[in-house]
């Protein structure tokens, strides 16, 4: 862990964690930043979509997968 000093506005802090669930301020400002690095990084993922940096067949591989069951089968 790292300790830093933030100012932050304080009625947004207030928000987020009112909205997040979390109890303290820390916890609110460490999801805050999991959840920005966690959609920045699908956002690069999705920018590789077409850009033939991977050659695989995602439906070949679904097939070599063994049959999931279904509830109630």
């Amino acid at each position: 862990m790292k300790l830093a000093n933030l100012v932050l506005e304080e009625d947004l802090l207030q928000e987020a964690t009112r909205f997040s669930g979390e109890k303290t301020y820390s916890r609110t400002v460490m999801r805050a930043l999991e959840d920005f690095v966690r959609r920045i990084k699908a956002r690069q993922i999705l920018s590789l979509a077409g850009s033939g940096l991977w050659e695989g067949d995602l439906s070949a591989m679904r097939d070599d997968r063994p049959a999931r069951r279904r509830h109630g089968s």
